[in-house]
């Protein structure tokens, strides 16, 4: 029996960093247990016609009312969830105000060097963006 194609998500991804730490944000529940309550780095879906650099500074507004500087693209891939594809686009980006953004979607944020990352429970493909750090 020939596999079903999946539902493919451009998502991209905002590596925030600041100084030697790198921001790491708490995702809320979700219907998928998989990426439910797990560690990412924030960003989300492009939108029709959107450039990568428009849906990080939307999805950064949206989810913390955050301003933020989208640096050079550190990777991209795609990783197949059991029910859907992320095609994932992820930028360095630093931030100008510390701590001033909202916790609107997520649970939890901390502020990590690159060596206590793994120290998270990352979702998978945000595990697999590590490696490109």
């Amino acid at each position: 029996m020939e596999k079903k194609k999946q539902k493919t998500r451009r998502v991209v991804a905002a590596v925030i960093q600041r100084g030697d730490k790198y921001l790491c944000m708490k995702r809320t529940r979700s219907r998928y247990p998989y990426i439910s309550e797990r560690w990412e780095f924030p960003g989300g879906k492009v939108d029709g016609n959107e450039t990568d650099h428009e849906a990080l500074l939307r999805e950064i507004q949206e989810e913390m009312r955050w301003d933020i500087y989208v640096g050079r693209k550190i990777a991209e891939f795609d990783y197949d969830y059991p029910d859907f594809t992320t095609h994932l686009a992820a930028y360095l980006c630093r931030c100008d105000d510390e701590d001033t953004f909202l916790l609107l979607e997520h649970l939890d944020y901390k502020w990590l060097k690159r060596d206590e990352l793994s120290q998270l429970d990352w979702t998978a493909a945000d595990l697999k963006l590590l490696e490109y750090l």
